[in-house]
């Protein structure tokens, strides 16, 4: 559980709502259905418009990760690729066969499988790079989903506030009607401000984030793959990996 992401909502939603009322506003002032329904209606009908069915999935699968993100320790990967090396020092690489068999990430049992095929090692990293590069761009372009809302949503805000003015305009004689749509007006725009730069982007950054890091501990175990194929020493290669901590 990613605690900061916590605190970070938290934060956000006292800013705004203590704000509010030490200026002496009411919280139930900031809650209306039609400025709602315009601007976050509207940001996800844009957004499914905008991508593929296979994006959008990617990216709602991602949105756990701003709260549960995946474990990535790089000195857990370390020791790994120690311990591979060592087998395959001891028992040649195709002792690996059965570390490929037991190990749970696929880009690197990937690689143990390519060092126990025999390939050449600027073909072992050729090949997991570009799985690497692949895997990268899929999920950088889940994480600009959000990135795509915090554009969206402030347009949006504004397009609530003109609808309202324009409920406001047409009833004119109804001083009744003239309090809910102002109030439609101002609000949509505070959704979509608020929305956008306390919630979207924030989350679009972060995912990008975690997807980097993912791709740095990636490079590291090519690296370390590379390495036992090259038949490098085993601390030879913890002391070239360490330059990745």
């Amino acid at each position: 559980m990613d605690l900061l992401s916590i605190v970070g909502v938290l934060i956000a939603l006292v800013a705004i709502i203590g704000g509010n009322l030490i200026e002496g506003g009411d919280v139930s002032s900031l809650l209306n259905l039609p400025a709602a329904l315009i601007v976050i209606g509207g940001t996800l009908g844009a957004i499914v418009l905008q991508h593929s069915g296979k994006v959008l999935k990617r990216s709602f699968t991602q949105f756990i990760w701003v709260f549960l993100p995946p474990y990535l320790s790089f000195e857990d990967g370390i020791q790994k690729v120690i311990s591979w090396s060592m087998v395959a020092r001891k028992e040649g690489l195709l002792g690996l066969e059965s570390v490929a068999e037991k190990e749970r990430d696929p880009f690197s049992r990937k690689g143990l499988q390519l060092l126990v095929d025999g390939a050449e090692p600027e073909s072992i990293r050729s090949i997991m790079e570009l799985e690497l590069n692949s895997r990268e761009q899929r999920e950088l372009d889940a994480s600009k989903v959000y990135e795509a809302m915090g554009g969206y949503a402030p347009t949006l805000g504004i397009l609530g506030a003109v609808l309202g003015l324009i409920q406001v305009m047409s009833h004119l004689e109804d001083p009744s009607m003239l309090g809910p749509g102002i109030a439609t007006a101002f609000v949509a725009t505070i959704y979509g401000v608020a929305l956008a730069n306390l919630f979207y982007f924030p989350i679009a950054n972060k995912l990008k984030g975690i997807v980097q890091e993912q791709s740095l501990l990636r490079e590291m175990m090519i690296e370390g793959i590379v390495g036992i194929a090259e038949g490098e020493n085993p601390k030879a290669i913890e002391l070239k990996l360490k330059g990745f901590l």
